[in-house]
C-alpha cells in the first residue's frame, strides 16, 4: 500500500519529497515490522481463541514456543522503533519518533485490554490501517512543505486522508465480519463482539448497512472527483474492481449466516481494499493521459 502511494502517486507529482528512495524503504520496513509485532502479540494472547476458530493456523504453542514468540515480538519492535528514531532525525523532526512508540503501545493495549470491548477493538484495528496511510504524509510531505508549495502539499495530504478514511471504513467492516466468523471461539473467551452481543443475524444486517454506506461514499467520490474530470479509465476501474465487488458483498451480507459465508465476504473485502488503494495509481495514470492528449 505504501509503495503504491509513493511510486504510483507521489513520485508522479512535480515536487520535492522529504525521503530518498532507500529512506522511504526504511519507513515501509518499519511499518511492516511494527504491524508484524502486533500480529505476534495478538497470536500470543489469542492462543485459546485461535485453537477453536482456526486450529490449522495456530503457530504460537505449536510451531514456536510462547517464550520465543515474545522474543520475536520484542525484536521486531526494537528494530521498527529504532528505524523510526532514525527517520525522525533525518527529517529533523525527532519528536515524530513518538509515533512509532505509540504504535507499539497501541497494539499492546489493544490486544491486552480493548479486544474484549464491544466494537472499540474493531475501530482501533481499522484506525491502525488508516494511520499507515497518513504516516506517508507525515514523513514524506510535511517536512518538504514550505510557503511556496503549501497549497499543493495540502492537496496531496488531503488525497492521502481520503484514502486513509476509505481504508478505515472498509477495514472496520472487515473486522466486524471476522468477528462473526470467529464468534464461537470469542464467546468461549468472554469477548463482547457484535455477533456475541447482538447475534450473527443482526450483525449481518449491520454489515449490510455499513457496506451500503461505503457504496454510497464510493459513488459520491467517483462522481465528484473522477466523472467531473473525465477520468473515464479510472471510473471503469472503480466500477469493476471496487464498486462491483462491494455491491456483491452488500447483497451476500444480508443473508450471511455460516462461518464460510463470513470468511468469503472477508476475503472479498480484502481484495476491495487492495484494488481501492491501487486505484490511486490508475487515477494518476489517467490524469497523465488526459494531460498529454
Amino acid at each position: 500500500m505504501q509503495i503504491i502511494f509513493r511510486y504510483g502517486f507521489l513520485n508522479q507529482q512535480d515536487g520535492y519529497l522529504a525521503l530518498a528512495d532507500w529512506q522511504y524503504f526504511l519507513l515501509v520496513l518499519s511499518t511492516v515490522l511494527l504491524l508484524a509485532a502486533g500480529y505476534v502479540i495478538n497470536d500470543i494472547f489469542d492462543q485459546e481463541t485461535d485453537t477453536i476458530n482456526r486450529p490449522e493456523k495456530v503457530i504460537v504453542g505449536k510451531a514456536i514456543s510462547e517464550s520465543r514468540a515474545y522474543n520475536i515480538y520484542v525484536g521486531l519492535n526494537i528494530i521498527g522503533v529504532s528505524i523510526g528514531f532514525y527517520l525522525s532525525n533525518v527529517i529533523q523532526k525527532p519528536s515524530f519518533a513518538t509515533i512509532f512508540i505509540f504504535i507499539v503501545c497501541f497494539t499492546l493495549f489493544l490486544c491486552h485490554h480493548v479486544e474484549k470491548m464491544l466494537l472499540l477493538g474493531n475501530i482501533l484495528v481499522a484506525f491502525i490501517l488508516g494511520l499507515s496511510v497518513l504516516i506517508i504524509g507525515v514523513f514524506d510531505l510535511y517536512p518538504a512543505t514550505y510557503d511556496g508549495n503549501r497549497e499543493k502539499m495540502g492537496l496531496l495530504f488531503k488525497i492521502l486522508t481520503d484514502y486513509a478514511v476509505f481504508a478505515f471504513v472498509l477495514n472496520l467492516i472487515r473486522e466486524i465480519i471476522k468477528d462473526a466468523e470467529d464468534s464461537k471461539g470469542d464467546y468461549n473467551q468472554g469477548m463482547q463482539t457484535l455477533p456475541i452481543v447482538f447475534g450473527v443475524n443482526r450483525t449481518a444486517k449491520i454489515v449490510f448497512g455499513l457496506v451500503a454506506i461505503a457504496v454510497a461514499i464510493v459513488l459520491w467520490y467517483t462522481n465528484k472527483h473522477l466523472m467531473s474530470f473525465d477520468l473515464y479509465y479510472a471510473v471503469l476501474y472503480v466500477l469493476f474492481l471496487v464498486l462491483g465487488p462491494l455491491m456483491y458483498v452488500l447483497i451476500k451480507s444480508w443473508n450471511a449466516k455460516s462461518v464460510s459465508d463470513f470468511h468469503h465476504l472477508s476475503t472479498i473485502l480484502k481484495w476491495v481494499i487492495f484494488f481501492g488503494i491501487l486505484s490511486i495509481a490508475v487515477i494518476t495514470y489517467n490524469i497523465k493521459i488526459n494531460t498529454n492528449a
